[in-house]
């Protein structure tokens, strides 16, 4: 049984990472941003949402990205690894906004159709860069917390510093299932 959490603020590159664990390890990858995001940017219900989290991870063998609490009692007990990208802001601050810069100017198709747009994600409440600001060090101060919880002391913690650790991870990781990183 693999089940993996990837965690960590937004610009982190938990969906990449995500997606190149889910590919090297042969099991799929399920990313919460898809279940959660309706036409409009609109946010699926949560009972909506739940199930679609519920169903997709009713395998064995998963990758999850995202930090969705609404759906931590469906995921973390069942996970087996928690893989927490927990990067310097900088870092992730720099990354955020080229990522955000690239999708708005390419026009880029996200989730349920919807797109990032320069004037939502500069100039408005709803910014994705105003959201990392928001939650950032909250994360940092209150995952160390959550995984000292007794319910989450099976977790196989992998706390992740940086890109170059992240693909060390994805090697060792990879190496388990016979893979090298060139294949991912």
């Amino acid at each position: 049984m693999s089940r993996y959490l990837v965690i960590g603020t937004c610009g982190s590159g938990k969906t990449t990472f995500a997606h190149r664990l889910g590919k090297r390890l042969g099991i799929p990858h399920v990313e919460l941003d898809a279940l959660h995001w309706e036409p409009g940017w609109t946010e699926a219900p949560p009972e909506v949402f739940r199930a679609r989290v519920d169903a997709s991870t009713a395998g064995e063998r998963w990758v999850v990205d995202g930090n969705y609490g609404v759906v931590r009692d469906l995921l973390w007990p069942r996970a087996t690894t928690v893989i927490w990208l927990d990067y310097a802001f900088p870092r992730v601050a720099a990354r955020l906004w080229a990522r955000t810069l690239r999708r708005a100017l390419k026009r880029e198709t996200l989730w349920a159709g919807n797109r990032e747009s320069l004037r939502k994600s500069f100039c408005s409440r709803d910014s994705i860069l105003l959201w990392q600001l928001q939650t950032y060090w909250r994360r940092r101060r209150d995952y160390p917390r959550l995984l000292a919880q007794p319910d989450y002391a099976h977790l196989v913690l992998e706390r992740v510093g940086s890109p170059r650790e992240a693909e060390q991870l994805l090697e060792r990781l990879g190496a388990q299932r016979g893979l090298t990183a060139s294949q991912t």
